[in-house]
């Protein structure tokens, strides 16, 4: 599984819950679209994969509370979630019908750090040291969205904040941010072509 070629300490359990998306994801998908029909091949690379990035840019440390707005399906949540067992995720959406496959996903490979609710982002209230997020909308909007829900208190060697996965030029987007973002290629860790021009954005808030 092309997991393992770049995180190479997973536990056999991390393994078994990995292995076990496939399946799973194909299941729902053919019952409620998470995954647009022709891509749920490529899960494990544009999906399972792309939202680990997130774990190359930053190693949470044990106890961070991580919020996942606009998760979709599950996406970057559920893979994050695998991968930090010792962190805990909430995952939104304000699509009732993709919040319902992340928690039956979740449930399914025995995720106990991992919740989803059916709730938008403007009506989240709790605090979080992170919030992560997968192309949902311009990166202006997402930060106006989720500073309320930045928590004060630190835990990790990087500021509390946003990062979120995007892709192309994004000059545009963070014009107005740029002192405070942190842009990193994905290439710089996956070597796989479909990751050129895809980026993690780091904005501590």
């Amino acid at each position: 599984m092309i997991i393992d070629k770049y995180f190479k300490e997973l536990t056999e359990e991390q393994q078994r819950q990995f292995a076990m998306l496939d399946e799973l994801y194909r299941d729902w998908n053919a019952k409620i679209n998470v995954i647009s029909r022709k891509d749920i091949d490529n899960l494990y690379e544009h999906h399972v994969l792309h939202s680990l990035a997130i774990g190359k840019a930053l190693r949470f440390q044990p106890g961070t509370q991580i919020l996942d707005l606009g998760t979709g399906g599950g996406f970057p949540g559920i893979p994050l979630a695998i991968l930090f067992p010792e962190c805990q995720f909430k995952l939104i959406d304000g699509t009732g019908k993709k919040i319902h496959v992340a928690q039956e996903v979740a449930t399914a490979i025995g995720l106990k750090n991992c919740r989803a609710e059916h709730l938008r982002g403007e009506d989240e209230n709790g605090k979080y040291d992170f919030v992560v997020s997968r192309a949902v909308m311009p990166l202006p909007d997402l930060v106006k969205i989720v500073r309320k829900n930045i928590s004060k208190k630190q835990r990790n060697a990087m500021v509390n904040g946003l990062i979120c996965l995007k892709g192309g030029d994004l000059q545009a987007e963070i014009q107005s941010f740029k002192n405070v973002v942190e842009v990193s290629a994905i290439s710089n860790w996956f070597e796989e072509e479909w990751f050129k021009e895809k980026n993690v954005i780091y904005m501590p808030l």
